[in-house]
């Protein structure tokens, strides 16, 4: 059995390797065999990288441990059972930190209602973090608003442009070679050869 520690941050800004030492201190309870998985990525993306691998590695009843839900999942309810499902067939058991009744294996009858009542524990916190993430979502776009701020989008490098088209004229380039001539992606340059 191994103890596969995931920790997830949504950003570079933000410190995933925080809880990282509790949660190996914690995994000792278990087992001294542990891996570590660590991300910057958000969890409202079903496919994440680390993730993605622990997966891919992960043995029957070995452990996935988690600081807390919202480190595992802010996914759409159909994206969460996707989730689910994944790390049942893997054979996993979901140990989450901050829910105390995850910690213990328990068998017969009362393992079986532990069973039911984590799951739905888990759904909930699972839908909660979901919910909080649009919540903040909606009252960052309303802050916004109400502060008159209008996104104005990228302006364009008219330099760029200017070279493009004069590359575009000598038909000597492809038009990866001119994106990689000037220094941009081959799409910029469709587009700009477009708007001309």
């Amino acid at each position: 059995m191994t103890v596969r520690i995931y920790v997830r941050a949504s950003t570079k800004d933000q410190d995933a390797k925080r809880a990282l030492s509790e949660l190996i201190s914690f995994s000792q309870g278990y087992d001294d065999n542990h891996v570590e998985y660590v991300e910057h990525f958000s969890g409202t993306k079903l496919d994440r990288p680390a993730l993605t691998k622990l997966l891919d590695d992960a043995n029957q009843d070995d452990i996935l441990l988690v600081e807390s839900v919202d480190r595992l999942s802010r996914l759409s309810q159909d994206d969460f059972a996707t989730l689910k499902q994944r790390i049942k067939d893997k054979g996993l058991r979901l140990v989450v930190a901050d829910l105390p009744t995850t910690h213990t294996i328990n068998v017969g009858m009362t393992g079986e209602i532990l069973n039911v009542v984590n799951n739905m524990l888990i759904d909930l916190l699972a839908t909660m973090a979901k919910l909080d993430n649009d919540k903040r979502r909606e009252r960052i776009k309303q802050g916004l608003a109400r502060s008159g701020y209008k996104p104005s989008g990228k302006k364009p490098n008219i330099a760029k442009h200017k070279r493009i088209l004069e590359l575009d004229s000598q038909n000597t380039m492809t038009k990866d070679e001119i994106a990689k001539a000037v220094g941009v992606g081959v799409a910029t340059v469709y587009r700009v050869l477009k708007e001309n």
